[in-house]
This record gives structure tokens, sequence and C-alpha cells, in this order.
């Protein structure tokens, strides 16, 4: 038995790294299990720890290792400065959707500078961290998410209502719950890794997070074809289209939305990495 947090954060460290996970985890989970900060943790490092809490800690540790990802083990991801909930149910945030609310928002303000009730789905929601996120950077805007899960959108509820994001939640499959009127503004980060590249995925991924927010048909190119084929019947003009994608997918899913918006602007929008990223497409007649 461990008595001290020094003494069982060492242990786990070694632990991780013996079975090549990364060392940091271990400070993170043994913060949670001790609901301290990184400053707190530090400053208490010669205090002692409950055999209950030592327990708690090294199980998670155990579950880490076998790949259970850290975020649904602590049960929470921060985007966009704020923790939103997570479980085996929505994938995971990344910090690449991230930029693309960031981007979203810097190419609203000119499209509807003099719109006050901007209309915004986010198909596909997940957590809800897209919706909720646009929502509580630009209160006025009115928000409406989608899942086909409606397990995810339980999660997005869950975090919609913690967050205080005034929001609306519709069940269905991509555009079918929003195609009772128009929008200014469709976002969505879709599946679209191609079934063939699942070997290529972390067993964290693969093995824990939802495959049916992963993978998807025709090299993961499907669900995009089909917003193309179903968005120009429900988009106002001007109004904007903002995607995630695969890096290598952006001439294919542009060469989609210029086909279906012959008078648009599609651009493709690289990430902090330098990689290809997202797509938007600006709709102005």
């Amino acid at each position: 038995m461990y008595k001290y947090i020094y003494e069982a954060l060492s242990r786990a460290s070694s632990f991780l790294i013996e079975n090549k996970r990364e060392e940091p985890v271990a400070r993170l989970l043994l913060q949670h299990v001790l609901n301290k900060t990184h400053a707190q943790l530090l400053a208490d490092m010669r205090e002692p720890i409950s055999e209950t809490e030592y327990e708690h800690f090294w199980s998670l540790i155990e579950e880490h290792v076998k790949g259970k990802p850290i975020q649904y083990l602590t049960g929470y991801e921060e985007f966009y400065g704020r923790n939103f909930s997570v479980n085996e149910h929505v994938l995971i945030p990344r910090p690449e959707t991230e930029e693309l609310v960031y981007e979203t928002i810097n190419r609203v303000k000119p499209l509807f500078s003099n719109k006050t009730d901007v209309q915004v789905a986010d198909i596909g929601t997940g957590s809800g961290v897209i919706g909720i996120s646009l929502k509580l950077e630009q209160p006025s805007f009115q928000v409406t998410v989608t899942d086909l899960s409606q397990d995810a959108l339980d999660m997005a509820k869950r975090n919609a209502e913690s967050l205080g994001a005034d929001i609306h939640f519709k069940q269905g499959d991509l555009s079918k719950p929003i195609a009772h009127q128009k929008w200014d503004v469709v976002l969505s980060n879709p599946p679209y890794i191609a079934f063939e590249e699942a070997e290529t995925l972390s067993d964290s991924v693969y093995e824990y997070e939802p495959h049916s927010a992963l993978f998807a048909e025709e090299q993961g190119l499907y669900l995009y074809k089909r917003l193309s084929e179903e968005l120009p019947s429900l988009m106002n003009k001007p109004g904007l289209i903002g995607l995630e994608i695969g890096h290598e997918q952006g001439p294919t899913v542009q060469e989609f939305f210029q086909l279906a918006f012959p008078k648009a602007k599609v651009d493709i929008v690289k990430d902090i990495n330098g990689k290809n990223r997202m797509i938007f497409c600006e709709i102005s007649e």
C-alpha cells in the first residue's frame, strides 16, 4: 500500500511507461480522483492518500493501460475553454473541431452583419460541442442540434443544461430533422473514416469510441455526398456550410459542394498543423 500521494503517482507513472502509455495521464487521473488542481496536487505531494482513493486511482490506471481513453475515465473533455461531459456514446472532442467553431464565427460575422437571429443547425452533434460552443459564443444565434443517436442527444442535452446553452434538439438521420425550414448556417463533423482505415487507428479509438461516429461508406465520403445533395434546398441566401473533413478528402468534398452550389465560394481550410481539415461553402446568390 502506498501511503503518500507522491508514491502513488510515481508507481502509476512507471506502470504507464512500462505499458507504453503516456505518463502524464497518471497525474490527470490522480487529480480527478482527489479532486485537486495541478497546483494543489503539487503542494500536497507529501499528504497521505486513503486506501479507498488509492484503489480507485489504480483501477483507473489499469483501465487506461487496457486502452480506455482518459476522457471516458474522468467523464469529460475540455473544448473551447469549457468542460463537456462525454461517455462511450459520443466521440471525444478533438482540438481540430475547435478550429471549425472559430473559423465559423469569423466567417459568419461579415455574412450576417445585419442579422441577429441567425438560424444555425449542427448535424451529427454528438456531445454537442459545436452547437453549444457556437451558442455560448454568439448568444443571439438560434441553434438546433441533431443526431441519429438518442444516446448522443441525451449527452448533448446534459452538456447544454450544465453550460447554460438554450438550444433545440432533433433526433434523426442527417438533414431529415431540419428539413422543415431554411437555415443560415449548417455545420457538421460527420463520420469520415473509411472502413478500410480501421487498422490504422489506435486501440483506444477503435475499441472504445462509437463506430457509428467514426466510419462512413464510400471511402469515408458517403455523408458528404449526401449533404451536398440534401442541403441546396435548405439553405438561405446568404448562407454558410462548414464541415470538418479527413485531411485527404478536401478536393473531393470541395467538388461535391461546388457542383451542388455552382455560384458559391467553396474553400478548403487547413488546420493549425497545416493539414486540410475544413470545407466552407459561402452561398451569396
